[in-house]
């Protein structure tokens, strides 16, 4: 079964055409050198409004099908950052354990880190994980969480994700 994967580059600059979507393209990317089971990308940019990240959330997971959500952007302290409080609204059970370990490896990197509300839920068979915008740290984050997605998405009844072990190691308890 190929599963979809839904990406969105939250960003009201990027989604007026003001500039490229260079944060999406590196979710995709990343996603792409990690996983070696057949998958499709359900890819979208929006601006930073709640309800329109709320709805695109929903449509991703109950309608297209996503076992997986990633978002870049709208997780910092500015007024229009809401990409966490539109998760939040839509998940039935908040995983901070995503955004702890998140911010835990930023902060190696910048002191800004702590300002950062990365978060991850569940909603359904559907998995949402909130990253920072900058290309660099959405590598950063996704190299420190994604060896425990795989199993994640298997607990929550999604489909089976394999990845590359020479590039991330999934973790997944012995005889799963």
């Amino acid at each position: 079964m190929q599963a979809k994967i839904g990406i969105i580059n939250v960003s009201d600059r990027a989604s007026r055409g003001e500039y490229e979507d260079i944060p999406g393209k590196a979710i995709r990317a990343t996603l792409g050198e990690y996983l070696t089971s057949p998958w499709e990308a359900v890819y979208t940019v929006i601006p930073d409004e709640q309800d329109q990240i709320e709805a695109t959330l929903a449509r991703m997971a109950d309608e297209d099908g996503c076992c997986l959500i990633v978002t870049s952007g709208g997780t910092g302290p500015a007024p229009r950052d809401v990409t966490p409080e539109a998760t939040e609204a839509v998940c039935e059970k908040m995983l901070p354990g995503f955004g702890e370990q998140m911010r835990a490896v930023s902060l190696q990197y910048v002191p800004t880190a702590i300002l950062s509300r990365q978060t991850a839920g569940i909603r359904g068979q559907t998995l949402i994980i909130n990253l920072p915008g900058s290309p660099k740290a959405i590598r950063e984050c996704l190299d420190a969480i994604f060896a425990a997605v795989p199993y994640c998405v298997d607990l929550i009844g999604g489909p089976r994700l394999e990845t590359d072990p020479a590039v991330i190691k999934a973790f997944r308890p012995k005889g799963k």
